[in-house]
């Protein structure tokens, strides 16, 4: 117990220093503060007396005539300065009318090459239909009238080999000519068989009601 009293004794004391320490440390600052505030406050004495001595000088001298001069040729510039925007203003308006009125001109221009346009695709077309009048038969007609008249059936190659020979002014692919064959066969012009790896196509038998009119003349006669 009397080792515990000294103890906190000890502690009390040395807070008591560092209190007193600050307090002084404090004071001293606001002294020093205090000082610089008074010696603002004079100097602010000082520049407010000059301030008045200048301004009275300033009027003794007339330099508020020539100030109030300066003042109006600044004011004349800004004035002048604002009366010349608009110019540009002005000629930006009728550079923009100027273009909008460009595409109007063009416009017959325009039509002039839509009228050349159809004059030149006019005879390619009349050629294109001329052309197609005087191509003869087509394949389809050239291939059912070969095939009506075989007796046996024919291949592909066979077909087009012939066809080839009888029309060499027409160019005649094998591939076409299945193609084409199997159209016929599709729509009943035709029959095909297939004898192996090979396939041959003959042409469809007449239809039954075409034979009784040469019999009938026959029996005329």
């Amino acid at each position: 117990m009397s080792d515990v009293q000294p103890e906190s004794a000890g502690v009390q004391a040395h807070y008591a220093a560092r209190v007193a320490a600050d307090l002084e440390t404090n004071r001293k600052e606001q002294e020093r503060l205090g000082a610089e505030v008074t010696a603002l406050q004079e100097q602010l004495r000082t520049l407010e007396s000059d301030h008045a001595l200048l301004l009275s000088m300033q009027q003794a001298l007339g330099s508020s005539n020539t100030a109030a001069a300066a003042d109006k040729k600044a004011s004349n510039r800004a004035s002048t300065g604002k009366k010349a925007v608009p110019a540009p203003r002005a000629s930006a308006n009728n550079s923009g009318a100027a273009r909008t009125k460009k595409p109007a001109a063009t416009k017959p221009k325009d039509k002039d090459k839509d009228k050349d346009k159809s004059a030149k695709g006019a005879p390619k077309a009349t050629a294109k239909k001329s052309a197609e009048a005087t191509a003869g038969p087509t394949l389809v007609e050239l291939i059912d009238n070969h095939l009506s008249k075989q007796s046996e059936p024919r291949s592909a190659a066979e077909i087009t080999s012939a066809l080839a020979q009888d029309r060499p002014d027409r160019t005649i692919k094998t591939t076409v000519v299945r193609t084409t064959v199997e159209g016929l066969v599709a729509k009943g012009r035709a029959h095909r068989t297939k004898q192996g790896s090979s396939v041959f196509y003959t042409a469809a038998a007449a239809p039954a009601d075409s034979a009784p009119a040469p019999q009938s003349e026959s029996a005329a006669s």
